[in-house]
Parts: C-alpha cells; structure tokens; sequence
C-alpha cells in the first residue's frame, strides 16, 4: 500500500554539522534543560570541545587522567526548525560525549549514552516547534575523573551532525558492504541495506544500490523490493560483479562506493552513499597474515585519542597530520587503544592505506585500580565503564562494530585490552605478577572471563562475521587455563613474547600476533624470522596525556613520537627497519667513558642533533641507516675513521671540528639517502613552517606550525630552552602551544612555552571570515619572527 507524505523540496537527506556557537557551562546548572533558561552569560564555544585540557594542572588530581580535573558541564544550542521539516525525521547524532551524557530538546529529555567514547543519536521529531525556536541541552557527567588509567578529556568532544531524512529511509548505520570473493578477473559484492519505516502504514519500497568506480564511473546497478511494516525496519540484499578490480592495499588504497536509493512509487525517499574497498585478507597460523594473498608483516603503532595541548578535541586536520605521521614512518597499521575512535579516523586510515585494530574496552564488569589523588597516594579505587557494562557492554561492542564496518582498513574487532591483567581484577595463579598489588579479597575467578567473553563475540558476530575477533591478553597462560584464547579467532599478546614458540607448538591453530609490544630490539627480533607471528603493534605510537608518573609528569612518555608528533632519536632505527625507502640519520652520542657499560654508543647525548664541542675533542656518532654502506664528511672533506656495522645502527669515533658534519647512504655503490647537522652560532631569532600554505573559513581547518629557534645562518639551535610567547591575530585563533614536555606544569593552553630541543608545535584553527592570520613567535634577547597564513 503506498502511503502519502510532503514532497521532499529541499533534497531527501541532509547532514549538517552542529558543532559551531554553543553555550557553555562549566558547573551544574539546576534546570539547564529549560527552554527559558538565561544562558546570555554562558561562554560561546565549538565543538569539539574538551574542557579538562582548559584549566590548570592540579598535583592533589588523579596521575592516570594527567592531572587535569573533570566536573559537570552544560552545553545548549539555540536552532531553528524550518516549515520544510514538516514530515521529515530529525537526529542530532553525537560522535563522542565524555562521559554520563544526558540530552534535551525543548526542556523533554531525548537520550543520551554512559560510555564516553561510543557515538548516539537522538530523535528530535516529536519535541520540534516549526517555525520557532528551539533549544537542545546536553549535562555531561565528569565528577569522578578517575574513571581511567589515561587521559579522557571531558565534554562534547567529537563532532555533533544534524542529520534530516525521509519517515522511510535507510537506517543510520544500516549499509553493510562487504566482499566475500575476490581474485584478480573478479569481485563480488553484497549491499545490504536495512531500511527504517517510521510511518503509520505499511510500505512497499524498492531499493536500488549502483556501485561507482574510485574515478566516479557508474558500474552496476541492482535493485530489489520489499514490504516493510509501519514503525519497523526490513533488509534488503542485492548483489554486484566488479570485473578486473583495483584493490584496496597498503600502497594503492583504492575506494569504490555504493549509492543506495529508496523509492516509494516513482518517488525518491532516501540516497546514501557508503565507500568500501576491494580487498581480502587472511590470518594463518603459520604463516602469518595475508593482504590480497601477499604476505604482510603488521608493523603497528598504539594509539591514544588525544592530541597534546588540544586533549580529547581533536581537530580533523591535527588527526590526519598524525596518521600521516605514522604512514610516512613506515608503520602500517594502528591500534585503537583501548576504545573506539573517531569516525574520521576509520575514513582517514581507508584513504591513507592503514591497518585497524579497533578496540572496544579496558574493562568489563569489574574495574581495574585507578588512582584517585596522586600517585600511590592512598587507596586505589574501581570507578570506570565498568558500573555500566552489565547493562550497555553488548550494545557498545555493537554499535563499535555497526558504524564502522564497512572500512576496508579495519581487519581486527577487539573486545578488550588486558581484562586478563594478573591480580586486576581477576584472581588466578598462572604468570601471576608478584610485583602486583594484592588481589582484593572476593575478586572473581580469571574463569568468569570465559563467562562474559562469549556474549560480547556474538554481539559483534551478528553485526559483522566477516571480521575476526581478538583480545589484547596480558596473561596468556591464565586465558589459555580457562579457555579464553581458544574462544578468540585472533590472539593478541601483550609483551608476552615468551611465549610465542610455547603457545604456537601447544596450540597449532592459533593465529598470534604482537597487540602491545616494546620498541627496542628485543621486541622486533621476537618477530622477524617467525613467518606464524602476524606482526606487532608497539606501545606506543605518541606520548599521551595521563597514566602518569608523579607530579609534575602529566602524561606518558612512551611514544615512538612525542605529543608534538617528532620522533625521538632512539626511534630513528625502527624507522630504519620498517621503512624500505633508503634512509640515513646523523645522531650524537655520549663518549664511551661517559656511557657506562652494555652497548655504550646507544645512549645518545642529551641533544642528539647538537653538533658542538671542543675542537679535537673525541665524538662519537650513531648512523642510522638501511643503506649498504654509508661514507662520512666532515665539513666537505671525507673521514677516515672506523665505522663498526649492526644491523641499522652503526658508529663512527672521530675527532670533534665545528662545522658541517654529512653522511650519506649507498646502495650499490650508488647513492640514495643524505643527512647533515651543522656546528650553530649563538641563537638569534625563529623560524615558522606550517604544513599547509592556507585554510578554509569552514571553522574546521587548522595548521601545525613548527617554530625552531636558530642562529643568523638558520641553523637550528637545539639547546636554547628559554620560554617562547606565541601570538595569533587576524582571521582565526590560538588553539594551543606544544613542548612535548610531559614533566611541563605550565597549563596546556598558555600561549608561552619553553622550547624543548630548540623547537615548538604551534595549533592555530581559522575563523569563519576570509583574510590572513598573522602568527608571531618572540622569546628573550631574540628578534621576533612572523608566519602569515591565507584564509579564503
């Protein structure tokens, strides 16, 4: 039976962002869901939007969440509903709120979601006023910042969409796109589309699905139709050939997409478009992992979700600098650690041609210790996701599984980080950690594992089979004693490369692999030359805020990257290692005397870039390479001096003279890779360079500045470490000054910072006017520079 409804004018869907002018609050507002609620002297902000990262570091605050308070908050927004949306459905969808999120619109609550790092929607349909204003409120609940062991942020901290579509239309999340064959003449596709009816009456609908080619050419075309009752969903299937196809791989990552159109009649109800690639993939236990049937060692990197001095907000364009980052380092792949990620993360990976694991939980039922005050400071308590897990743990590893399903760079669902952590919580006697706490009386039995694990498997099953499922397990002898791993498709090993050769004669089935390693050569050796280890993902990939240390240490030091996104020196033969380009770096180390014993030359100098000392001094350099050969020179003229090899790392012993010290990389006697550091002068200004020569006046675009402090030639100045003030004028603003100095207690957002290794990391976002924007670097007894950049 066809049904009547509006003519759609203004198009049959729309998204639009909802991020720009909310009012903010920080404190609880009694009543700040009310329509006529004053809100004039409420601060103007955007989303994303973390408020934690804004106020000042307080040492008496929890070490895991970086020292940074959390609170309530209150958000509200003043929109309009036009007459046009008379018929049409309307969704605020939220991509992240952290944490205990409550919604309203018009003063009548709408929803809301406990986890901080899934995305929800509302429906706003039955509350609007057309033609009038309207006002959605949303509490946020961070009072027990110590929910963690890391940083969170707090606050609408992901993006917001205003989404309207058709009473019938495909439901969000509801395309399923995947590939169950493919070879080199061939692939087949299978478009499900789950189709929402939220009309009175019962509709028969067809549902057409047209695959488009990577350079936009209209493939095939394929329709079904179905009958779908009033107020219910039904699916509907069709199927595609794509001849000869272009892959999605790690160099060459190629996107098709599918246009899904619903009709009613003659009538267009609803148009999606949902990218997928063409690719498959294999894990073997023997072998390893497989990408379009090519052998691929998984060389990965940990991710945290915040970015430095902007926290949990992270803007699109910092993210994407960061993968960058990553890929141009030679990794490729990332781990989500320990939760879902932003949605632009999943399309950034697809198009960058990266690996996911994405990860659901750090834990389940039970928490695990987090201080709350300090550092060992008191008693450890349990707050965290897990006083919601009984009631929402399925429905999160869902939706985790539903939204991002159809990203061809994904290859690994994870269900949990560690909640097989000896002694926290689970009690068991195999590998327990006696440099662990004391299990709590009453903790549960490790077997309680093998209760809770199944339910969450078939809750990403039944959204995705296609995918397998995995655990980053701490305590693999206890999960193989109570039969954890042998539930999982994939097993992930979290610095237990012990047990490797063990576990793969006892268990011959098993698919390993590397979820959480060290960086140095240990870690890398346990897996070169063992074809049944998948890869390895190290811990990890950027230093981060919170697990941290004690005061002032804010954040965790362990990345191959500081928050800034530099690498540090030592990760220069990682890089060596996993990058097949030719590749050389100049490193200074310590003297032999000054380096104790063990392999003295691997501890670097305080600068490791510095060139400098007293003439005919003895030096010592690290050469990082994967060149063949490598040949030194010291102010133009070659070197004869001993270079011992090893692998990416060799060293040279020389006589110090000012100047310019080169190196440079054979292969075949040819060469194929250079590197210099240069003797500076006395500092005597800045240098600015932005990683972008404009921005748009979308509100959403922001550019990294590298300041560098140098002497009259340009030559950086590595140990000049007084404070450098950053200013911002014109057609944008200020977002954040870094240092990557985790142990810095001046608060994340002060424009003035001291300079770390002669360098900072500069965050400016634009406005919505055209123009420029002028940004100036000063620091004492140095002449200030300037860097415009173009808004238009």
């Amino acid at each position: 039976m066809l049904i009547s409804v509006p003519t759609m004018a203004e198009g049959v869907r729309s998204r639009d962002s909802f991020d720009s002018h909310w009012k903010f609050r920080l404190g609880d507002v009694e009543g700040g869901e009310a329509v006529d609620l004053d809100d004039a002297e409420w601060r103007t902000v955007d989303l994303p939007h973390d408020w934690s990262v804004e106020q000042p570091f307080d040492p008496d605050a929890a070490s895991g969440t970086g020292y940074l308070p959390g609170g309530v908050g209150w958000y509200r927004k003043a929109f309009d509903a036009p007459e046009s949306w008379l018929g049409r459905e309307v969704e605020l969808h939220f991509d992240g709120v952290y944490r205990n999120s409550e919604v309203w619109v018009n003063g009548e609550p709408v929803g809301g979601r406990p986890y901080g790092y899934i995305p929800f929607s509302v429906r706003l349909t039955p509350h609007l006023k057309h033609g009038d204003r309207n006002v959605v409120a949303v509490r946020v609940e961070h009072e027990a910042v110590a929910d963690s062991r890391w940083y969170t942020g707090s606050g609408i901290y992901r993006h917001v969409w205003l989404d309207v579509t058709g009473p019938i239309s495909v439901a969000r999340w509801g395309t399923f796109v995947t590939t169950p064959r493919v070879t080199d003449e061939r692939s087949d596709v299978t478009v499900a589309n789950t189709i929402r009816n939220l009309t009175s009456e019962t509709a028969a609908v067809r549902v057409e699905t047209t695959v488009v080619t990577p350079g936009g050419q209209e493939l095939s075309r394929q329709s079904s139709e179905i009958q779908i009752a009033a107020q219910s969903t039904e699916t509907a299937a069709n199927w595609h050939v794509i001849k000869s196809p272009s892959r999605w791989s790690l160099q060459s990552p190629s996107l098709y997409s599918v246009v899904t159109r619903v009709y009613l009649g003659d009538q267009l109800f609803d148009e999606t478009s949902t990218d997928f690639g063409v690719r498959s993939f294999r894990f073997d236990p023997d072998e390893g992992f497989f990408l379009n049937g090519e052998p691929t060692l998984i060389k990965g990197l940990c991710l945290h979700h915040d970015a430095g001095v902007v926290g949990a907000a992270v803007p699109d364009d910092v993210l994407y600098r960061r993968l960058k980052i990553v890929k141009d380092f030679g990794a490729n792949a990332v781990r989500c650690s320990h939760n879902p990620m932003a949605a632009e993360l999943y399309a950034m990976c697809d198009r960058l041609g990266l690996l996911v694991m994405d990860e659901a939980f750090d834990e389940w039922e039970l928490g695990k210790r987090k201080w709350v005050k300090g550092r060992n400071v008191g008693r450890a308590k349990r707050a965290g996701y897990n006083e919601d897990f009984e009631e929402w743990g399925e429905r999160d590893a869902a939706d985790m599984v539903r939204r991002s399903r159809n990203h061809p760079s994904i290859i690994l669902w994870s269900i949990g980080n560690e909640i097989d952590y000896p002694g926290d919580p689970y009690d068991h006697p195999e590998f327990f950690d006696p440099a662990a706490p004391p299990v709590d009386e009453g903790s549960p039995s490790a077997t309680r594992l093998a209760v809770v694990a199944p339910k969450l498997i078939a809750a990403v099953k039944r959204e995705d089979p296609t995918r397998p499922v995995t655990m980053a397990l701490s305590n693999t002898p206890a999960a193989n004693n109570v039969g954890l791993a042998a539930m999982l498709d994939v097993c992930g090993y979290n610095y237990q490369e012990q047990f490797y050769d063990r576990d793969h004669a006892e268990f011959p089935g098993r698919v390993i692999y590397g979820s959480e390693t060290g960086q140095g050569p240990r870690s890398w050796r346990a897996v070169v030359g063992k074809p049944f280890i998948s890869g390895q993902f190290l811990w990890s990939g950027f230093d981060f805020l919170g697990e941290a240390g004690r005061w002032p240490n804010h954040g965790s030091r362990s990345g191959v990257f500081d928050t800034r996104g530099f690498v540090k020196p030592y990760h220069w033969w990682r890089r060596a290692e996993w990058n097949e380009e030719p590749f050389v770096r100049l490193l200074v180390t310590e003297s032999e005397e000054e380096s104790g014993g063990g392999r003295r030359w691997q501890r670097l100098a305080r600068y490791p870039r510095l060139w400098q000392g007293e003439a005919g001094s003895d030096r010592r350099v690290l050469l990082v390479t994967n060149c063949e050969e490598v040949r030194l020179r010291l102010n133009d003229a070659d070197i004869a001096t001993r270079v011992s090899r090893g692998g990416a790392e060799r060293v040279a012993q020389l006589a110090y003279e000012p100047g310019k010290l080169a190196v440079t990389g054979l292969n075949g006697g040819r060469e194929v890779a250079h590197d210099a550091i240069r003797t500076p002068g006395p500092a005597s200004t800045f240098t600015l360079a932005a990683d972008r020569p404009g921005l748009s006046t979308s509100r959403t675009g922001t550019a990294a500045i590298e300041v560098r402090v140098v002497d009259a030639d340009g030559t950086l100045v590595p140990d000049w470490r007084g404070p450098i003030s950053v200013e911002v004028t014109g057609a944008g603003r200020l977002l954040g000054v870094d240092n990557g100095d985790q142990d810095d207690p001046t608060p994340l957002q002060s424009p003035t910072k001291r300079a770390v290794d002669g360098r900072l990391l500069v965050h400016v976002k634009s406005a919505e006017e055209s123009g420029s924007i002028r940004v100036r670097a000063s620091g004492p007894g140095l002449a200030p520079a300037d860097l415009t950049i173009t808004v238009r």
